[in-house]
């Protein structure tokens, strides 16, 4: 069991906040740099300031004629349009896609390599498309957008609290025999991780070979440069994703926000939550914080291998015999499940897909949760559009926030759904940190993608489709449990807002996707 332990303030574990802050400082003292540069234009003559007038309209039309979601390119057209100069410069330095092309080539690099090794067994596809079109299609579509292979012979079990999920970890994590991969967001050096990391040290002792890759932004206020010297002169072996730089560059944008443990190849958990306190209620910053998870055992735990081993050698490409780490054995088990990560490096939006494939094929409901609705005029559209075909879609956000502003852009969003038949509903317990839907009794997706342009467009994330898994069921009834704790607001954001409301909804709206 669990220790009992207790209460504790954030600021109890030493972290990198300080580190955080100084990098912040920088970067503004180079954005002030360059501000302050701009300001010699001041004098240009006036056929200079045409010129710039001009190209400013130009590289909005080319913005806009890019191969992008028009929600994410009209910010920058904007921008760009009415304080041209600002504009064309941000967007030189952090706009254009361009920017990433020397991190693609290493993700090419290992995606080249370990792509051979994501097997698909074409008759399960026959079966599926026999069986039913519409999942088909989306197997289809998670296998050709991003090479994610369905399974069958896997077993599911779900869990409807991160404190749940974490004690089966800890279970399994003490059997480990061969090798533990782990990959999360965030890392709290604290009460609740101890456990784990008292098991990871010993099992480093015994020979099992440990590994842990951590999102350097999401564990700043968790955890200390020294962590790593620790865990390494433990024997476990440490990566940091994408380190804070002092200095303006594209690619710090990009977070790994992916939640992925894997124990002997045999087993696998992933979901909403992080290993900090917080999301296992020892803490209470923000009221109950309902998050949850699944543990798979079966076939389908290669490609949460391969998942994770793509993200440790892009950090340091060191595996060159992929198999040793390939050993998911077949279950007796019900159903399909199909593993997937998402890039923001590949323009493929398969986490927004795969969640619009859900809407559009729904037949009696679609059900989500998410800590923040930040989302596109497509996704939009699809839920709107399952609600005029007579399709109960209903959504859950906190009753709490951890964010005021990114609270304030997720009700703004209330209303064009309500209007046009979404229910919406606020977790009033706390706050629900969950990523996941269900559709008809037979489809869920869960995982670590939230319905924000951050993790729809910016992160690095990971999800699990399900048909006809039983798990499916605790799921359904989870969501009714929360429709329970929740307060419906529908009503509330019904009709028209007031005007200089519905003007300050629009630009947190406009902005959204350049945060």
């Amino acid at each position: 069991m669990m220790k009992k332990m207790p209460v504790e303030k954030k600021s109890s574990v030493k972290n990198s906040a300080l580190r955080v802050f100084l990098t912040g400082i920088a970067i503004l003292v180079q954005l002030f740099w360059i501000m302050n540069f701009l300001g010699a234009f001041r004098i240009l003559s006036q056929d200079v300031s045409r010129i710039v007038s001009v190209l400013a309209v130009f590289v909005a039309l080319w913005i806009y004629g890019r191969d992008k979601n028009m929600s994410i390119n009209v910010p920058w057209m904007v921008l760009i349009l009415i304080f041209p100069i600002v504009g064309l410069i941000l967007y030189f330095m952090m706009g254009r896609t361009s920017l990433t092309n020397p991190i693609r080539k290493v993700y090419r690099k290992i995606d080249n390599m370990l792509d051979p090794y994501f097997r698909q067994d074409p008759l399960i596809l026959q079966d599926l498309k026999h069986e039913d079109l519409a999942i088909y299609n989306q197997a289809y579509l998670i296998r050709h957008s991003g090479n994610f292979p369905i399974y069958e012979h896997t077993d599911i079990t779900y869990y409807s609290t991160a404190y749940e999920g974490f004690l089966a970890q800890l279970e399994a994590l003490k059997k480990a025999k061969h090798f533990i991969f782990m990959e999360y967001h965030a890392i709290e050096d604290g009460g609740s991780f101890q456990q784990m990391k008292d098991i990871l040290v010993l099992k480093a002792k015994e020979g099992v070979e440990v590994r842990i890759a951590y999102d350097d932004i999401g564990s700043a206020f968790f955890l200390n440069k020294q962590f790593k010297k620790q865990m390494e002169a433990n024997g476990i072996q440490c990566r940091i994703f994408n380190p804070i730089r002092p200095w303006i560059q594209m690619f710090m944008n990009n977070r790994d926000h992916r939640k992925i443990m894997v124990i002997d190849g045999e087993i696998a958990f992933t979901g909403g939550y992080n290993l900090a306190d917080e999301y296992f209620n020892i803490t209470h910053p923000y009221g109950y914080w309902k998050d949850t998870g699944i543990q798979m055992r079966g076939l389908a735990v290669n490609s949460m291998t391969l998942i994770f081993l793509e993200m440790w050698n892009v950090l340091e490409h060191s595996d060159h015999d992929i198999t040793q780490y390939l050993r998911a054995k077949p279950v007796v088990a019900r159903g399909y499940v199909q593993p997937y990560a998402d890039s923001p490096l590949d323009e493929e939006y398969l986490g927004e897909n795969a969640y619009m494939n859900i809407l559009n094929n729904a037949k009696k409901y679609v059900y989500f949760v998410t800590p923040y609705l930040i989302i596109t005029d497509e996704m939009v559209r699809a839920m709107t559009l399952a609600c005029k075909r007579g399709v109960d879609v209903r959504i859950i956000t906190p009753g709490i926030p951890d964010k005021k502003i990114t609270y304030r852009i997720t009700r703004s969003n209330y209303r064009v759904l309500v209007n046009r038949g979404v229910r919406i509903y606020e977790y009033t317990p706390g706050f629900s940190h969950a990523k996941m839907c269900v559709s008809d009794a037979e489809t869920a997706i869960i995982g670590t993608i939230n319905l924000d342009y951050r993790s729809l467009y910016l992160n690095f994330e990971n999800g699990v489709f399900l048909y006809d898994v039983k798990a499916i069921h605790d799921i359904y009834e989870d969501f009714m449990k929360m429709f329970e704790q929740s307060q419906e607001v529908t009503k509330e954001y019904e009709g028209d807002a007031p005007m200089l409301l519905r003007t300050w909804n629009a630009l947190l709206r406009l902005m959204a996707p350049l945060f």
